[in-house]
């Protein structure tokens, strides 16, 4: 990790390794973001500060604060007004806000074995045409009827980006709607969620926050979308909207919001504020590299990852039985429909991908 970088803040320089040591201390070789990022210490030290509050009965104030904190970082991060973007649990409940808003015999465009979260709410409900094609065919079967397309940015089980400025042009020229899951790319790949209907991602993976958050981001006229998980927290006045009925929703994306878990959003919080320090171009340069370094010393040792260029997520074919072996020996990967999957962050550094490359030579 070298270079410098010039933070979101005013400030002298700083280097890239050095914020980073400061804030991450692995015990592990851990390459395995896809699955749960690390926590920055100024992230544990706010979650235990939050702790210490709840338990000492003092007010909460602060820990609402940080809520609506993380809602306006993540609105810059996702290049969206802060009023397009609510507050939830998981994409799994932002999917299904989604699904129960089309009517009954809509097509739904999919990637074939794309994330569950993205998916399974659009056939549990049983009267829609849910239809999978494979991810690199995607934009061109989007045909006259289809009423959204849904898909991750990345996906999970081996990294492949989506063509989204493909996707798009075709969606636009049907008059299809386009959902996309950025759990696998927001913190690393610079997002365009504007660009987008619907987009939603999780906090604990690359933008390195606590489980328990998840962002939506809603056209401004919330795209026909009805917010049926809601309560409290959406109202206008959620203070006044305890009791009874909400009188009056709230007038942005709020009225999506799911109650707020407010430990979490105090750690997320601090884990946002070091994402736009860094910033996502630098974060990405760093990430790439690495990803690159290891497909490249995988061929030398003559194994073929799945095609992903221009993804920080790299997946082997038929060296996902090596992984508990990978764990004894202190290096974190995932075993994925058989595949090793390796994910690159901040915080990993070319020794991990060489540690890496050289068990697997072993």
């Amino acid at each position: 990790m070298d270079g410098e970088f010039q933070g979101s803040h005013s400030g002298p320089m700083e280097t890239f390794e050095s914020l980073v040591r400061a804030e991450f201390t692995p015990k592990t070789t851990y390459l395995n973001t896809a699955s749960n990022g690390l926590l920055p210490a100024r992230t544990v030290a706010a979650l235990h500060e939050a702790a210490v509050l709840r338990a000492e009965g003092r007010p909460l104030t602060p820990l609402h604060e940080d809520t609506e904190a993380c809602r306006a970082a993540y609105a810059r991060l996702a290049g969206v007004p802060v009023t397009r973007v609510a507050l939830g649990a998981s994409v799994a409940a932002h999917t299904g806000v989604i699904a129960a808003s089309l009517p009954a015999g809509a097509e739904v465009l999919t990637a074939e074995d794309d994330f569950t979260s993205v998916l399974n709410p659009f056939h549990v409900r049983g009267d829609l045409k849910v239809r999978a094609v494979p991810l690199e065919r995607l934009a061109e079967s989007v045909r006259p009827g289809t009423a959204l397309v849904a898909v991750s940015a990345a996906q999970s089980a081996d990294g492949r980006v989506a063509d989204l400025a493909a996707l798009r042009e075709a969606a636009r020229a049907h008059g299809a709607r386009t959902y996309v899951d950025h759990s696998q790319s927001a913190g690393w790949l610079p997002t365009d969620a504007g660009a987008d209907d619907f987009s939603a991602a999780v906090s604990f993976k690359w933008l390195l926050g606590p489980h328990g958050a998840a962002f939506l981001v809603v056209p401004e006229d919330f795209g026909g979308l009805s917010p049926v998980l809601s309560g409290w927290v959406a109202g206008e006045r959620p203070w006044d909207s305890c009791y009874g009925p909400v009188a009056e929703l709230a007038r942005s994306a709020r009225r999506f919001d799911l109650t707020h878990a407010l430990f979490t959003y105090a750690g997320l919080r601090r884990s946002l504020e070091l994402v736009e320090e860094i910033g996502v171009p630098a974060i990405a340069a760093h990430d790439l590299a690495l990803a690159d370094r290891f497909r490249a010393g995988l061929a030398a040792l003559g194994h073929r990852p799945v095609p992903a260029p221009g993804s920080a997520i790299v997946s082997v074919p038929g060296l996902g039985s090596r992984q508990p072996a990978l764990a004894d020996a202190g290096i974190q990967v995932s075993d994925r429909a058989g595949n090793l999957r390796a994910s690159f962050h901040l915080y990993n550094t070319a020794a991990d991908v060489d540690r890496l490359l050289t068990a697997l030579s072993a």
